[in-house]
């Protein structure tokens, strides 16, 4: 299951949605386009926006963590949209994707 943790400015996303195969996981691929595109955007609009780093595991790449650093209004929306995506994400498979939301 992938887990998005959302903490503040922060966000780390983390596991394997097992939906399918690895190379055929429509979840995982939706959910990394999803923080892909959100984070080039970002990036796009001012360099220095976010920090983010990659783990990897196997080869594989097994947690992200994204820390927001800007106040840009575009840069913020982005976020929520992406924020949003992966809600909706999560609505539909249930078994395979969770957002925690943390204060």
């Amino acid at each position: 299951m992938i887990k998005v943790h959302i903490n503040k400015n922060k966000i780390v996303i983390a596991g394997h949605a097992n939906f399918n195969l690895y190379g055929k996981d429509i979840v995982c691929a939706a959910a990394s386009s999803i923080v892909t595109t959100s984070i080039n955007a970002c990036l796009k609009i001012e360099a220095n926006s976010l920090k983010y780093k990659e783990v990897y595991e196997k080869k594989e790449l097994s947690k992200l963590t994204i820390e927001v650093t800007s106040d840009n209004k575009n840069v913020l929306l982005i976020i929520e949209n992406m924020i949003a995506m992966l809600e909706e994400l999560a609505l539909t498979y249930k078994k395979n994707i969770k957002i925690i939301k943390e204060d």
